[in-house]
């Protein structure tokens, strides 16, 4: 079995087999056959090329010679969401969050256990123990298997039940179980998901202080203020919580060996209140093109939230410059070129972006050159725009198309009309 994982590495990356975990790219029925030949669980990466997390995790994490020990537990798949040929995945398997990493039981394909977001090399190994538990469905009072239960109530979608089996785990457990950090992420996340938002603000202001000082701790700040700033503006607890996160946010800051992309999504969140103080403690050499166009969308969060676009402008362009084939350089140009009063410039990046994009993502970008027209007084040319986006949202195929998607597009196409 070991050397069929390496066999389809090699055809999967041109990075070197023996230097990185043996992933199958964009074909499920493959990867889920090799796991039922193997008798292994089915690990999957859901991705996108525009998510900045997604790349950072390609570029920075699941790429870790370190990993390696791990590659014979799953076979391990990479499914760019993007694609027409994941559709049918997406019918079965609905992402919603990206990354979404989920661990399938071959034998049945059910999700055992699913995780939204970032992992460093030490919380992904935890993630794969914790993931061969959920699959082989241990039961107990032990808070690991409790932790199990709870992580297939979540894969399932009974939210209500995985909270309190969440909760519960981490009440019989010590202080410095080892599971603390990502049964508490876990916990927030399932109410983020619920959109349960004071709770989930409030439950990050009470379990963040209480663990280590390292990437838990500050994605459970991170989870506590989107929450918090997804709630409603008049909630009579939020500003008040809202000032708690944010003292906490400045101190997450400060915690060393943190991934560079959950510490620059940190700052995403803190963007108004930290825009101007800039990010001294966590920068890190960067090696490749990809790796340090990771960090481009927050880098027009923050330029546009300054209203100084063209500060990030020079980034964006290297970025396309490095990156040919990548259509996010472009479509962001386009942001930026907008908020700067450059319509045509902003159209020739549209347009530039509209050559390279593919699947779901083509949507946004028609839409942002809808704006730009809208922008200039072409109300025909954006009415234009807007229904070559309804009729492609349409025309997804099932997996991929977004209901309340078409329904925006087309109540924008009625009101032009």
């Amino acid at each position: 079995m070991h050397a069929l994982f390496l066999a389809v590495a090699l055809s999967a990356s041109q990075q070197p087999a023996q230097q990185r975990l043996p992933f199958i790219e964009d074909d499920y029925v493959a990867a889920v056959a090799l796991a039922k030949k193997g008798k292994v669980p089915l690990f999957v990466d859901a991705w996108a090329p525009w998510c900045h997390t997604c790349v950072f995790m390609r570029e920075h994490v699941f790429n870790q010679p370190e990993l390696l020990k791990y590659g014979q537990r799953y076979v391990y798949l990479s499914l760019d969401t993007e694609k027409d040929k994941s559709a049918e995945f997406l019918k079965k398997f609905p992402v919603e969050v990206w990354p979404t990493l989920m661990i399938i039981d071959a034998s049945n394909e059910t999700v055992a256990l699913k995780w939204l977001g970032s992992l460093n090399v030490e919380q992904f190994g935890k993630l794969l123990d914790d993931g061969d538990r959920a699959v082989k469905q241990q039961k107990g009072e032990t808070p690991e298997a409790l932790l199990a239960t709870a992580d297939r109530l979540r894969a399932k979608g009974d939210y209500d039940a995985a909270v309190k089996a969440f909760r519960t785990a981490l009440e019989k457990s010590p202080p410095d179980w080892a599971r603390r950090p990502r049964a508490t992420e876990s916990l927030l996340d399932t109410l983020s998901t619920k959109k349960d938002y004071q709770d989930c603000a409030k439950t990050s202001l009470s379990l963040s202080p209480k663990l280590p000082r390292g990437p838990s701790y500050v994605n459970a700040v991170n989870w506590g203020l989107s929450c918090a700033s997804n709630a409603g503006e008049k909630e009579p607890w939020r500003n008040d919580t809202l000032e708690q996160l944010y003292a906490l946010g400045q101190d997450a800051l400060t915690v060393p060996n943190v991934l560079a992309d959950d510490r620059s999504g940190l700052y995403d969140s803190m963007v108004d209140y930290l825009a101007e103080k800039g990010d001294k403690k966590g920068s890190e050499a960067l090696k490749t093109p990809a790796a340090r166009a990771v960090f481009d969308p927050h880098r027009v969060n923050a330029a546009l939230a300054m209203n100084k676009p063209e500060r990030t402008l020079p980034a964006l362009l290297q970025s396309e410059k490095e990156l040919p084939d990548d259509y996010n350089p472009p479509a962001r140009e386009a942001l930026l070129y907008q908020a700067m009063g450059k319509y045509d410039e902003a159209l020739q990046a549209c347009e530039r972006a509209l050559k390279k994009v593919y699947g779901p993502r083509k949507i946004r970008v028609l839409e942002t050159k809808a704006s730009v027209l809208g922008k200039k007084g072409d109300e025909a040319g954006r009415k234009k725009v807007l229904s070559e986006a309804l009729d492609y949202a349409k025309a997804l195929p099932a997996g991929q198309r977004s209901e309340k998607t078409v329904a925006r597009l087309s109540d924008a196409v009625a009101k032009l009309k």
